[in-house]
């Protein structure tokens, strides 16, 4: 059927432009129903269930994802004018649309607890700024008073404070950090510095700066490939149709995509830059070898329909594969990744379709005289690169054993630093060193416990639980069990609030920081707090009915090999310190939700492109009928895949999504050379099976032999001269 459709554009050319372009147009008006999702929490299905405890822990402690801001003199932040400036800054950011005005932690907005004429005071740090050096003076040593406060509100050097900036949802991150960096700009000092950390902005800014980069990367990628086909053909009547097939394939792929109401992530903004190499490389095959046949045949259907004969089926080979490994992506747990899977195996279908269509149909449009002085100005020789490649390939033939073995060497080589990979992931490591959110990264975690937000639930069976002792004493104890990783900067929970409370009570007496032994002593504690301070103070540390609690852990790095430490940690921790009876323990938060649906993207890419790599063997072993011919095809796809992620290993380059990512490229890429050698090879074998060298079987051997195009042409009738392959 496909043959009749090349045979059918070769007879009805303009017909088939026709068809295709109002098949493209049809593809195209989609476009603009486009939806842009930059939020990577939603790698993650909406129903999984770590995200749907997060989003539970979001309502249950009225928590939200944090944009951390930080403010540094070096002369020091506790002077009057300086704390006068960050009262101000608060104030106008209290106004920005989005940002949770009733949870933002900061001097101004944060109580603390003292004690006034005997009874218990719960009232903001800074009511307001200090009009004195001795003001400023007391307002340190009140923060270095309480644990909640120190190395959370102040650094310990009284030169950086922090601003914690809850807001609505993280697509509203970058927009949020905008308006506030004009704030700053506005209020602070030439001296004063501010920084912007946090996940929630690191990730919409490079959602952003992803779909910003695409829009440059795609039209650069396929200027690069127009670029490389001019230096091939020379000609754009050459060029043109190639080109087309690319642009239309991206078309169709990415218009069927969003007219299936799919949302475009940030694994399917890449489908184009992906689509591209991969949708041109049938095309090539066909006119590098129609414009080496036509020069002997002198009529262009004829010279098509030898060089579409004799390419049909590894084109369909390299279609079906790539198809298939892309494919295999739609087995991985993420959304986004299937979406991306399932789109660029259409593309490739797409790009197949339009290959035996448009390209024919376009040759065929070119006028005999036309294509006869086109043809006929080429270097069929392939020029300097031709030539080279020649003198490689002679070399090759001539030394095969050496080449194999130092072959194996290499592979051994690589496997080897495959071997070496390490997975981990950072979405503020995508950003280049130099990047504002790198340097703000660096200096937050330096001066403050650490700008990325995990949350340890502790989960009791009845109401009330978190009111006894022992719980609260196990909670104290996970504390100081999470402080003793190096990359914890610091942890706060409802135990911190109550052994407060016990030193305010105490007249400031240290021996009396420490969680009370009997129920009816903390209850009163909880109470005092509860009645002195406003309603809701607790929220982000304990439930309305006190069965849940929630301890903050305040990480200074968000790799996933950190959280995975930690969480090792607490599990090391639960069973040597059993938990005390209808007690729970799981983990939330923002960072530990990045290492869930980091492991499933980087690991489920993994295995999905090793799953592919099966897939694409057993399809090469069925279409060669031929264990060692599949095997033997799929030795530049393990080279790719082997060498490319050995080196990075030995480089220490980890493994991360960025690098998942590209490996799936090459499941598109390096399988097609290979396919295309071993059928020629075939097709030649069973010409030249009487010759008694089956070397010569080998496209372009005669020609390494220094046996020119008019003996190729002798010895195997319709061997194609000067092969390119």
């Amino acid at each position: 059927m496909l043959k009749r459709l090349i045979w059918f554009s070769m007879d009805f050319p303009k017909s088939t432009i026709l068809l295709v372009l109002l098949a493209t147009v049809a593809f195209g008006i989609q476009f603009p129903k486009i939806h842009i999702d930059t939020d990577p929490e939603n790698m993650l299905p909406a129903d999984q269930a770590d995200r749907v405890l997060y989003n539970r822990a979001k309502q249950e402690f009225g928590i939200y994802d944090l944009i951390v801001l930080g403010i540094t003199d070096e002369a020091g932040m506790f002077q009057p004018d300086t704390l006068s400036r960050v009262a101000r800054v608060v104030d106008r950011l209290l106004g920005i649309h989005g940002v949770i005005t009733a949870d933002v932690i900061s001097l101004t907005t944060t109580d603390d607890v003292k004690s006034k004429g005997g009874l218990l005071e719960v009232r903001p740090l800074m009511v307001r700024p200090p009009e004195n050096e001795a003001e400023s003076v007391a307002l340190r040593a009140a923060i270095a008073d309480n644990p909640l406060f120190t190395d959370k509100l102040a650094s310990a050097d009284g030169t950086a404070l922090a601003i914690y900036i809850p807001i609505e949802s993280k697509d509203q991150a970058a927009r949020i950090g905008g308006e506030l960096r004009a704030i700053l700009d506005d209020e602070l000092a030439p001296q004063q510095r501010y920084h912007l950390a946090g996940l929630p902005i690191a990730e919409d800014s490079f959602g952003i700066e992803m779909f910003r980069q695409m829009e440059i990367v795609s039209p650069a990628s396929g200027g690069m490939l127009f670029l490389l086909l001019w230096i091939a053909f020379r000609k754009l009547t050459l060029v043109v149709p190639v080109m087309g097939v690319a642009m239309l394939a991206v078309v169709w792929g990415m218009g069927l995509l969003i007219g299936m109401g799919y949302t475009v992530h940030i694994m399917s903004s890449m489908i184009p830059v992906f689509l591209m190499p991969i949708a041109v490389l049938d095309s090539v095959h066909i006119l590098s070898d129609f414009y080496d046949r036509y020069p002997r045949l002198k009529d262009r259907r004829a010279a098509l329909r030898e060089s579409i004969g004799e390419l049909y089926t590894p084109m369909l080979y390299t279609s079906v594969t790539s198809v298939a490994g892309f494919a295999s992506l739609m087995l991985a747990d993420i959304p986004p990744v299937q979406v991306f899977g399932a789109f660029v195996a259409f593309g490739i279908l797409a790009a197949f379709l339009l290959t035996l269509t448009l390209i024919p149909a376009s040759v065929v449009l070119i006028r005999e005289e036309r294509l006869q002085a086109v043809i006929g100005s080429m270097d069929t020789e392939g020029g300097r690169l031709g030539r080279a490649l020649q003198g490689f390939g002679r070399f090759a033939f001539s030394r095969a054993v050496p080449v194999a073995l130092l072959a194996a060497l290499v592979l051994g080589l690589g496997f080897w630093g495959v071997s070496r990979t390490v997975v981990n992931d950072n979405p503020v490591a995508w950003f280049p060193e130099s990047h504002d959110l790198r340097v703000a990264d660096r200096v937050m975690n330096r001066q403050f416990g650490g700008t990325y937000m995990a949350y340890l639930l502790i989960e009791g069976e009845e109401p009330g639980a978190m009111k006894r002792p022992e719980v609260m004493a196990y909670m104290e104890g996970l504390q100081r069990t999470l402080e003793t990783d190096p990359k914890v900067g610091k942890t706060s929970s409802l135990a911190d609030v109550v052994k407060q409370v016990s030193y305010v009570v105490h007249d400031a007496d240290p021996q009396r920081r420490r969680i009370p032994e009997q129920a009816d002593e903390l209850a009163q504690y909880l109470f005092l707090y509860e009645t002195a301070g406003d309603a809701g103070d607790l929220d982000n540390f304990v439930d309305y009915d006190y069965r849940t609690a929630n301890i903050w852990v305040q990480m200074q790095a968000g790799d996933n090999l950190e959280m995975a430490r930690v969480v090792k940690l607490i599990e090391a921790h639960l069973k040597t310190e059993p938990l005390p009876a209808g007690i729970h323990v799981r983990w939330s938060g923002l960072t530990y939700i990045n290492k869930v649906w980091q492991d499933e993207m980087v690991v489920g890419m993994m295995k999905a492109v090793m799953g592919g790599f099966v897939a694409v063997f057993v399809l090469m072993v069925f279409l060669f009928r031929s264990l060692s011919l599949g095997f033997l095809s799929m030795l530049p796809l393990t080279f790719a895949i082997t060498l490319s992620y050995g080196l990075a290993a030995f480089a220490g380059k980890e493994y991360d999504m960025p690098m998942s990512v590209c490996s799936a490229l090459t499941l598109g890429l390096s399988i097609d050379f290979a396919i295309h050698f071993i059928q020629r090879y075939r097709h030649n074998l069973a010409r030249l099976g009487g010759d008694g060298d089956n070397r010569g079987a080998f496209p372009g051997y005669l020609l390494l032999r220094g046996r020119g195009p008019a003996y190729a042409g002798q010895h195997a009738a319709h061997q194609s001269s000067g092969q390119r392959a």
